[in-house]
């Protein structure tokens, strides 16, 4: 005698309907913050892209946006020392942003994995001293280039390095110090194996600890540069001829004056100068997401 089992149904569940009540209470409200932000953040981008490709020279005639699209702005930045302005900027960013990161990432490892005398004053030292910006000591910084300057030309006033100098001073502080942080989440028992491999302490830290450590220093030299390339008062101070400005000091030029500003150069030359940056920052994207992934040691 053979029985047979009827086959067991499966009871799926049907998807919940949610009333839009609900929906904009539990997630609809977070899209709506978000298209205000990006309304709120873009709306000022947007006038700019307006005003530089308007004919006029003034921003009273951009009200209307785009009402009248023409590249006469971009094409006479030509005629200006505008590229000048920015290769001055993009040699004193680069250069600040490469040596801050390496400069701090030393500092970093030598703090984080090394024990000696005044470690713990040096430390509370960079703590203090980041709260106070750099700018503060912008008479005494135009003082010692002035007298700098009589020793060693090349560091004294309207110098490209002098200002690059100034820059890595004020920002080893706060930098050091994030990034000393980070340092101290790199497990030291990988250390520990790469010496007892034979690995030197110069070979640690350039071929395990900075690899590990690429999101901080990717953070660090993106973060660096946007505040160089942007900084105007101790480049204003520094900087005395014309042909050594970097942009911001350059760009405020054209409309420092009530009666001679134009703000049609002014906006074209912002549009532009900001491609750099955001260049950047789309190179180093995947630097900081993938960082950490692409340097994990696999057991």
């Amino acid at each position: 005698m053979s029985t047979t089992t009827a086959p067991a149904t499966r009871r799926v569940a049907l998807p919940r309907r949610t009333s839009p009540a609900r929906w904009f209470s539990d997630l609809g409200w977070r899209h709506l913050v978000g298209v205000l932000a990006v309304a709120y953040a873009g709306f000022p981008l947007v006038y700019v892209v307006s005003a530089s490709l308007a004919e006029g020279g003034t921003l009273t005639g951009s009200n209307d946006l785009f009402a009248s699209v023409s590249s006469a702005n971009y094409v006479a930045l030509g005629g200006t020392k505008f590229w000048t302005w920015m290769g001055n900027t993009l040699v004193v960013a680069v250069a600040t942003g490469a040596g801050t990161v390496l400069m701090g990432a030393a500092a970093a490892y030598a703090f984080s994995r090394f024990r000696f005398s005044g470690r713990r004053v040096g430390l509370t030292a960079l703590l203090i001293i980041q709260m106070f910006p750099q700018m503060l000591a912008f008479v005494a910084i135009f003082l010692l280039l002035i007298s700098l300057g009589d020793v060693v030309p090349v560091l004294g006033l309207d110098s490209k390095l002098s200002l690059i100098c100034v820059y890595l001073g004020g920002a080893l502080g706060v930098n050091t110090f994030l990034m000393y942080g980070f340092f101290n989440t790199v497990p030291r028992e990988i250390d520990e194996a790469a010496k007892i491999d034979g690995a030197s302490h110069a070979q640690i830290y350039w071929t395990i600890v900075l690899r590990l450590t690429a999101p901080i220093l990717a953070v660090v030299g993106l973060l660096s540069f946007i505040a160089t390339f942007g900084e105007f008062i101790i480049a204003r101070v520094l900087l005395q001829s014309e042909e050594s400005w970097t942009l911001a000091v350059g760009l405020y030029g054209w409309v420092s004056s009530l009666q001679d500003a134009n703000w049609g150069l002014f906006t074209a030359g912002a549009v532009v100068s900001a491609l750099p940056v955001l260049a950047l920052f789309l190179f180093l994207q995947k630097y900081i997401v993938g960082g950490l992934t692409a340097g994990s040691v696999k057991g």
